[in-house]
Protein backbone atom coordinates (compact mmCIF):
# COMPACT_ATOMS: atom_id res chain seq x y z
CA UNK A 1 0.00 0.00 0.00
CA UNK A 2 1.48 3.67 -1.14
CA UNK A 3 0.26 6.76 1.60
CA UNK A 4 0.22 9.57 -0.29
CA UNK A 5 0.13 13.35 0.24
CA UNK A 6 -2.02 16.05 -2.18
CA UNK A 7 -0.08 18.61 -1.69
CA UNK A 8 -2.64 21.17 -2.29
CA UNK A 9 -2.66 23.00 0.94
CA UNK A 10 1.19 23.90 -0.04
CA UNK A 11 0.68 24.80 -3.53
CA UNK A 12 2.62 27.96 -2.86
CA UNK A 13 5.60 25.92 -3.13
CA UNK A 14 7.82 24.86 -6.13
CA UNK A 15 7.82 21.19 -7.28
CA UNK A 16 11.09 20.81 -5.91
CA UNK A 17 9.90 22.68 -2.82
CA UNK A 18 6.58 20.46 -2.18
CA UNK A 19 9.52 17.38 -2.89
CA UNK A 20 11.12 18.27 0.37
CA UNK A 21 8.37 19.12 2.66
CA UNK A 22 6.48 15.76 1.33
CA UNK A 23 9.85 13.27 2.69
CA UNK A 24 9.22 16.23 5.69
CA UNK A 25 5.98 15.60 6.76
CA UNK A 26 6.62 11.76 6.78
CA UNK A 27 5.36 10.45 3.14
CA UNK A 28 6.90 8.59 0.39
CA UNK A 29 4.19 9.41 -2.00
CA UNK A 30 2.90 12.11 -3.65
CA UNK A 31 -0.60 12.38 -5.41
CA UNK A 32 -0.63 15.65 -7.25
CA UNK A 33 -3.93 17.21 -8.10
CA UNK A 34 -3.89 20.03 -10.47
CA UNK A 35 -1.78 23.61 -10.11
CA UNK A 36 -1.32 26.08 -12.27
CA UNK A 37 2.64 25.18 -13.44
CA UNK A 38 1.84 21.55 -14.24
CA UNK A 39 -1.55 19.65 -15.11
CA UNK A 40 -4.24 22.91 -14.40
CA UNK A 41 -7.76 22.88 -14.72
CA UNK A 42 -9.71 22.10 -18.43
CA UNK A 43 -6.13 23.67 -20.20
CA UNK A 44 -3.16 21.95 -21.88
CA UNK A 45 -0.96 21.14 -19.45
CA UNK A 46 1.81 23.72 -18.42
CA UNK A 47 4.48 20.99 -17.67
CA UNK A 48 7.41 21.88 -19.92
CA UNK A 49 10.84 20.07 -20.43
CA UNK A 50 13.05 21.52 -18.02
CA UNK A 51 9.99 21.53 -15.44
CA UNK A 52 9.12 18.14 -15.91
CA UNK A 53 13.47 17.19 -15.59
CA UNK A 54 13.59 20.11 -12.14
CA UNK A 55 10.47 17.50 -10.61
CA UNK A 56 12.03 14.46 -11.76
CA UNK A 57 15.70 15.38 -9.88
CA UNK A 58 13.65 16.49 -6.86
CA UNK A 59 11.85 14.04 -6.43
CA UNK A 60 15.40 11.72 -6.55
CA UNK A 61 16.50 13.62 -4.09
CA UNK A 62 14.43 14.02 -1.39
CA UNK A 63 13.32 10.07 -2.29
CA UNK A 64 9.32 10.40 -3.04
CA UNK A 65 7.87 9.10 -5.82
CA UNK A 66 4.95 10.73 -8.21
CA UNK A 67 2.45 7.91 -7.22
CA UNK A 68 -0.73 9.73 -8.86
CA UNK A 69 -1.14 12.82 -11.00
CA UNK A 70 -4.33 14.62 -11.83
CA UNK A 71 -6.18 15.50 -14.94
CA UNK A 72 -8.93 17.47 -14.81
CA UNK A 73 -10.57 18.04 -18.34
CA UNK A 74 -14.31 18.18 -20.04
CA UNK A 75 -13.97 15.18 -21.32
CA UNK A 76 -17.64 14.45 -20.74
CA UNK A 77 -19.16 17.53 -22.39
CA UNK A 78 -22.37 16.64 -25.06
CA UNK A 79 -20.44 19.45 -27.10
CA UNK A 80 -18.08 17.44 -29.10
CA UNK A 81 -15.47 20.47 -29.92
CA UNK A 82 -15.08 20.83 -25.86
CA UNK A 83 -14.76 17.12 -25.66
CA UNK A 84 -12.13 17.33 -28.41
CA UNK A 85 -10.19 19.66 -27.30
CA UNK A 86 -10.35 17.73 -23.51
CA UNK A 87 -9.06 14.87 -25.79
CA UNK A 88 -6.29 16.93 -26.89
CA UNK A 89 -5.22 17.71 -23.69
CA UNK A 90 -5.89 13.96 -22.05
CA UNK A 91 -3.27 13.19 -24.48
CA UNK A 92 -0.25 15.50 -23.61
CA UNK A 93 -1.55 14.93 -19.75
CA UNK A 94 -0.82 10.87 -20.37
CA UNK A 95 2.56 12.04 -22.18
CA UNK A 96 3.98 14.08 -19.29
CA UNK A 97 2.84 10.99 -16.39
CA UNK A 98 4.69 8.66 -18.76
CA UNK A 99 7.57 10.83 -18.65
CA UNK A 100 7.00 11.20 -14.68
CA UNK A 101 7.65 7.46 -14.52
CA UNK A 102 3.84 7.66 -12.82
CA UNK A 103 0.96 4.92 -13.70
CA UNK A 104 -1.58 6.24 -11.90
CA UNK A 105 -3.95 8.54 -13.20
CA UNK A 106 -6.86 9.81 -11.54
CA UNK A 107 -10.01 12.07 -12.54
CA UNK A 108 -13.43 12.52 -12.06
CA UNK A 109 -15.94 11.31 -14.37
CA UNK A 110 -16.95 14.77 -14.73
CA UNK A 111 -19.62 17.71 -14.90
CA UNK A 112 -20.02 18.08 -18.49
CA UNK A 113 -20.22 20.99 -20.44
CA UNK A 114 -18.41 24.34 -19.22
CA UNK A 115 -20.79 26.52 -17.12
CA UNK A 116 -21.46 29.16 -19.36
CA UNK A 117 -22.45 26.89 -21.86
CA UNK A 118 -24.50 24.59 -19.86
CA UNK A 119 -26.25 27.89 -18.81
CA UNK A 120 -27.66 28.81 -22.10
CA UNK A 121 -27.12 26.73 -24.97
CA UNK A 122 -28.85 23.28 -23.74
CA UNK A 123 -27.99 20.23 -25.56
CA UNK A 124 -30.79 18.24 -24.41
CA UNK A 125 -33.47 17.73 -22.04
CA UNK A 126 -31.23 14.74 -20.70
CA UNK A 127 -28.16 16.11 -20.50
CA UNK A 128 -26.79 13.09 -18.19
CA UNK A 129 -27.75 10.40 -20.61
CA UNK A 130 -25.29 12.65 -23.23
CA UNK A 131 -22.47 13.08 -20.56
CA UNK A 132 -22.31 9.28 -20.59
CA UNK A 133 -22.15 8.79 -24.17
CA UNK A 134 -19.24 11.71 -24.49
CA UNK A 135 -17.33 10.08 -21.69
CA UNK A 136 -17.79 6.72 -23.43
CA UNK A 137 -17.13 7.85 -26.47
CA UNK A 138 -13.67 9.54 -24.63
CA UNK A 139 -12.75 6.32 -23.43
CA UNK A 140 -12.45 4.61 -26.54
CA UNK A 141 -10.54 6.81 -27.43
CA UNK A 142 -8.14 6.55 -23.99
CA UNK A 143 -8.32 3.03 -23.67
CA UNK A 144 -5.35 2.13 -26.08
CA UNK A 145 -3.51 5.12 -25.17
CA UNK A 146 -3.43 4.25 -21.43
CA UNK A 147 -3.39 0.20 -22.76
CA UNK A 148 0.07 0.71 -24.65
CA UNK A 149 1.49 3.26 -21.91
CA UNK A 150 0.96 1.40 -18.95
CA UNK A 151 -0.95 3.58 -17.17
CA UNK A 152 -3.86 3.19 -15.05
CA UNK A 153 -6.70 5.50 -15.09
CA UNK A 154 -8.63 5.85 -12.07
CA UNK A 155 -11.84 6.98 -11.79
CA UNK A 156 -14.49 8.52 -9.24
CA UNK A 157 -18.01 10.12 -8.80
CA UNK A 158 -17.94 13.46 -7.85
CA UNK A 159 -20.77 15.81 -6.20
CA UNK A 160 -22.50 17.67 -9.34
CA UNK A 161 -20.69 15.26 -11.90
CA UNK A 162 -22.92 13.30 -14.01
CA UNK A 163 -22.10 10.71 -11.53
CA UNK A 164 -22.39 11.25 -7.89
CA UNK A 165 -22.93 7.83 -6.43
CA UNK A 166 -20.97 5.10 -6.37
CA UNK A 167 -22.79 2.07 -7.37
CA UNK A 168 -23.74 3.37 -11.12
CA UNK A 169 -19.66 4.57 -11.01
CA UNK A 170 -18.89 1.08 -10.23
CA UNK A 171 -21.37 -0.97 -12.33
CA UNK A 172 -19.48 0.98 -14.94
CA UNK A 173 -16.05 0.76 -14.92
CA UNK A 174 -16.82 -3.43 -14.19
CA UNK A 175 -19.04 -3.01 -17.34
CA UNK A 176 -15.73 -1.32 -18.36
CA UNK A 177 -13.79 -4.65 -17.71
CA UNK A 178 -10.33 -3.54 -18.45
CA UNK A 179 -7.57 -4.09 -16.18
CA UNK A 180 -6.23 -0.47 -16.86
CA UNK A 181 -9.79 1.24 -15.71
CA UNK A 182 -10.32 1.09 -11.90
CA UNK A 183 -12.20 3.45 -9.43
CA UNK A 184 -11.47 5.65 -6.93
CA UNK A 185 -13.42 5.94 -3.26
CA UNK A 186 -13.06 9.57 -2.05
CA UNK A 187 -14.06 9.30 1.52
CA UNK A 188 -14.86 13.06 1.91
CA UNK A 189 -17.93 12.46 -0.58
CA UNK A 190 -19.40 8.89 1.20
CA UNK A 191 -22.84 10.76 2.16
CA UNK A 192 -23.47 11.76 -1.63
CA UNK A 193 -22.01 8.25 -2.66
CA UNK A 194 -24.73 6.08 -0.86
CA UNK A 195 -26.19 4.89 2.98
CA UNK A 196 -24.04 2.09 3.61
CA UNK A 197 -20.11 2.67 3.24
CA UNK A 198 -19.20 -1.09 4.13
CA UNK A 199 -21.66 -2.32 1.49
CA UNK A 200 -20.26 0.26 -0.77
CA UNK A 201 -16.67 -0.79 -0.70
CA UNK A 202 -17.11 -4.26 -0.66
CA UNK A 203 -19.07 -3.64 -3.84
CA UNK A 204 -16.54 -1.55 -5.49
CA UNK A 205 -13.38 -3.57 -4.03
CA UNK A 206 -12.49 -5.81 -7.48
CA UNK A 207 -11.93 -2.55 -9.26
CA UNK A 208 -10.90 -0.03 -6.15
CA UNK A 209 -7.56 1.22 -6.57
CA UNK A 210 -7.39 4.27 -4.88
CA UNK A 211 -9.18 6.28 -1.59
CA UNK A 212 -8.44 9.53 -0.60
CA UNK A 213 -9.22 9.98 2.96
CA UNK A 214 -10.35 13.37 4.57
CA UNK A 215 -13.02 13.51 7.10
CA UNK A 216 -17.07 15.33 6.31
CA UNK A 217 -19.84 15.97 8.09
CA UNK A 218 -23.16 14.58 6.71
CA UNK A 219 -25.39 16.95 5.23
CA UNK A 220 -28.78 14.53 5.44
CA UNK A 221 -27.99 14.67 9.32
CA UNK A 222 -30.25 17.11 11.30
CA UNK A 223 -32.07 19.41 9.97
CA UNK A 224 -32.07 21.19 6.68
CA UNK A 225 -30.45 23.79 8.31
CA UNK A 226 -27.14 22.22 8.75
CA UNK A 227 -25.44 24.03 5.78
CA UNK A 228 -27.69 27.17 5.47
CA UNK A 229 -27.51 28.37 1.53
CA UNK A 230 -29.40 31.08 -0.17
CA UNK A 231 -31.89 30.89 -2.07
CA UNK A 232 -33.27 27.93 -0.13
CA UNK A 233 -33.46 24.96 -1.75
CA UNK A 234 -30.49 25.69 -3.72
CA UNK A 235 -28.96 22.43 -5.85
CA UNK A 236 -25.49 22.87 -4.09
CA UNK A 237 -22.97 20.14 -3.10
CA UNK A 238 -21.52 21.16 0.20
CA UNK A 239 -19.33 18.93 1.38
CA UNK A 240 -15.77 18.99 3.41
CA UNK A 241 -12.16 18.00 3.33
CA UNK A 242 -11.02 17.66 7.23
CA UNK A 243 -8.83 16.21 9.31
CA UNK A 244 -9.73 12.81 10.59
CA UNK A 245 -12.23 12.72 13.44
CA UNK A 246 -13.26 16.34 13.23
CA UNK A 247 -16.30 14.93 10.92
CA UNK A 248 -18.76 12.20 10.63
CA UNK A 249 -16.83 9.41 8.87
CA UNK A 250 -17.03 6.06 10.88
CA UNK A 251 -12.98 5.63 10.32
CA UNK A 252 -13.20 2.25 11.85
CA UNK A 253 -15.93 0.50 9.14
CA UNK A 254 -14.19 2.61 6.36
CA UNK A 255 -10.52 1.65 7.89
CA UNK A 256 -11.56 -1.97 8.33
CA UNK A 257 -13.56 -2.55 5.52
CA UNK A 258 -10.89 -1.41 3.21
CA UNK A 259 -8.39 -3.75 5.60
CA UNK A 260 -11.58 -6.67 4.99
CA UNK A 261 -11.63 -6.68 1.10
CA UNK A 262 -7.57 -6.67 1.04
CA UNK A 263 -7.23 -3.06 0.09
CA UNK A 264 -3.82 -2.89 -1.38
CA UNK A 265 -3.57 0.30 -3.73
CA UNK A 266 -2.79 4.11 -2.82
CA UNK A 267 -4.40 6.15 0.11
CA UNK A 268 -3.85 9.79 0.00
CA UNK A 269 -4.18 12.67 2.60
CA UNK A 270 -6.49 15.13 0.55
CA UNK A 271 -7.23 17.61 3.29
CA UNK A 272 -8.12 20.79 2.17
CA UNK A 273 -9.89 22.93 4.71
CA UNK A 274 -6.67 24.06 7.08
CA UNK A 275 -4.28 26.31 4.74
CA UNK A 276 -3.17 28.15 8.44
CA UNK A 277 -1.87 24.95 9.61
CA UNK A 278 -1.23 22.73 6.95
CA UNK A 279 2.19 20.72 7.74
CA UNK A 280 0.55 20.51 11.02
CA UNK A 281 -2.83 18.35 9.50
CA UNK A 282 0.01 17.09 6.59
CA UNK A 283 1.65 15.13 9.44
CA UNK A 284 -1.35 14.46 11.59
CA UNK A 285 -3.16 13.11 8.91
CA UNK A 286 -0.37 10.82 7.86
CA UNK A 287 -0.20 9.52 12.01
CA UNK A 288 -3.84 8.41 12.05
CA UNK A 289 -3.60 6.82 8.69
CA UNK A 290 -1.02 4.82 9.46
CA UNK A 291 -2.63 4.07 13.05
CA UNK A 292 -5.64 2.88 11.30
CA UNK A 293 -3.56 0.32 8.91
CA UNK A 294 -1.44 -0.96 11.47
CA UNK A 295 -4.93 -1.45 13.27
CA UNK A 296 -6.54 -3.41 10.49
CA UNK A 297 -3.71 -4.59 8.11
CA UNK A 298 -2.27 -7.82 10.01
Amino acid sequence: MKIALDPYMHRHLSLPEICRLTAELGYEHIELSPRADFLDWWVMPRAHGQRIADFKQALKDHHVSLTTLQPMYRWASPFEDERQWAMKCWKKAIEVSVEMGCETMISEFGRGASPERSVGEKPGANTKEMCEAAWFRSMDELIPIFEREGITLSVEPHPEDWIEQLAPATDIVKVINHPNVRLSYIAPHTFYYGDDMAAMVRDAAPVLAHVRVADTFNPKASSQLRYIVNPPGSNVRVHQHLDIGQGEIDWDVFFGTLAEVGFDGVLSSCVFAWEERAEDSSRFMRSEIQRYVGKYWK
